[in-house]
């Protein structure tokens, strides 16, 4: 048998995973503060309901991390202070982020999500944080196709420049 052949839980983390863990929880900790920022500033109620679901995903994504970093007895980062609901028409015009650009920062934050999921699974030796991180991943990249098809669907989609190819024009 092995030297890390046990039951996962009971082995301990490597430099790598609690960078990882611990970086990643900062990180949607304050990913969650900004969206419910956002949410004060979205008019469409489509885009408030993606923005709801992600913060929901991570609030359970920090319960998850926090029980494995407290487990192992890692300290804790801080955590943003809830935001308050706001009135949007309260918040004047030219203050507002406007609904592409809320949808786009979700898109950029998910994008992000997915590649630290990734490489934070690619650094792990312990199984049960692999598949957590791997959980993870698969529920960044369910709501990114949300977002994508919403960005489209309301025309907010800013495709970079697109290569039309024909074999003909050579």
């Amino acid at each position: 048998m092995g030297i890390l052949s046990g039951n996962p839980t009971d082995e301990p983390m490597h430099y790598g995973e609690v960078f990882g863990t611990w970086s990643f929880l900062t990180t949607v900790k304050c990913s969650v503060a900004g969206f419910q920022t956002h949410i004060n500033h979205a008019g469409d109620e489509d885009l408030q309901k993606l923005l709801e679901e992600a913060i929901q995903g991570g609030q359970q994504e920090i319960k998850q991390i926090e029980t494995i970093l407290k487990a192992n007895g890692i300290g804790l980062p801080p955590t943003p202070p809830e935001r308050p609901k706001a009135c949007l028409e309260d918040i004047p015009a030219g203050a507002r982020f406007q609904d592409p650009e809320i949808a786009a920062a979700l898109s950029m934050s998910i994008a992000a999500g997915l590649v630290s999921c990734s490489t934070i699974m690619g650094q792990c030796i312990r199984e049960d944080i692999a598949m957590m991180f791997g959980q993870f991943h698969l529920q960044k990249a369910a709501i990114g196709a949300k977002v994508l098809r919403l960005l489209k669907e309301k025309g907010w989609l800013v495709p970079p420049p697109l290569h039309h190819y024909k074999a003909d024009d050579c």
